[in-house]
């Protein structure tokens, strides 16, 4: 298969300033507007006010496009940035890393759940476990649209040349990466539709970091270096990263089975 798709969606003119619309920012998009729809559907089903549901969108996409792009400036490029402190606001140009943008995410939650007096800090936490899986499908068909993040080389049949990078056939491992995320959420929808509600605290959210982060750790063995590795070792940042996630992701399982014990 032959990718030759345009990053640029499309683009229009506003007041003699080119606007460029790429596909990635439409899937990055796409998340928040989702988000907004599962969450009314949540807060619905549990009794909880809908319309907190557009102040807790707003804090999130605003941890996740700081804390995205914080990491990525602080675990994978610090020198550069620091010695061109603008290109930190450069957003458009590329560069948000994953793990940041958890970081930023909880934060954004926690300062949420101060002013929601009926939605813990965790009851949230568990209902972002159940939503944000779709979201990282939906963010890595962006990069694969974008021809970024790619695979190693393959000899498969399924291998994809990205004709606007190289003519090496090459893992699509933004569609692995997605699909694994697709089925991640409907695990947990799953789960939740059964349960009728989240479950003890904390197990929706564990188990999301256990799908998420695992696939991230895995995955990476498919795609060409695009981080740094740790010196003497076969993993790269991204994979050290993802290994703590996990292992709390599996200590907040545990916590949540004996607390329902």
């Amino acid at each position: 298969m032959v990718w030759d798709i345009s990053p640029i969606a499309f683009s229009f003119s506003l007041w003699d300033h080119l606007i460029v619309i790429r596909w990635y920012g439409l899937f990055f998009a796409s998340t928040f507007v989702y988000g907004i729809f599962i969450f009314r559907y949540i807060f619905g089903r549990e009794g909880r006010p809908k319309d907190d549901v557009y102040d807790l969108v707003l804090y999130v996409i605003g941890g996740t496009v700081v804390g995205a792009r914080l990491g990525h400036i602080l675990l994978y490029n610090p020198q550069y940035y620091f010695s061109q402190p603008a290109k930190i606001f450069a957003v458009w140009e590329g560069g948000l890393a994953s793990h940041g943008a958890v970081v930023g995410i909880l934060t954004a939650v926690w300062l949420y759940s101060r002013l929601a007096t009926d939605q813990s800090f965790i009851w949230i936490c568990d209902r972002i476990g159940l939503a944000v899986p779709l979201s990282g499908c939906l963010i890595r068909i962006g990069n694969f649209f974008n021809s970024e993040i790619l695979g190693t080389p393959t000899s498969l049949p399924w291998g994809v040349v990205f004709a606007r990078v190289d003519p090496v056939p090459r893992h699509p491992v933004q569609l692995y990466e997605a699909l694994c995320y697709l089925v991640a959420f409907l695990f947990q929808f799953r789960y939740y539709l059964q349960r009728g509600n989240a479950g003890p605290d904390g197990y929706l959210f564990g188990r999301f970091f256990i799908f998420v982060f695992g696939t991230r750790f895995f995955m990476e063995f498919f795609k060409e270096e695009q981080a740094v590795y740790i010196t003497g070792t076969a993993l790269n940042l991204g994979q050290w990263l993802s290994i703590p996630a996990v292992l709390f992701g599996f200590y907040l399982v545990w916590r949540a089975k004996c607390q329902n014990a």
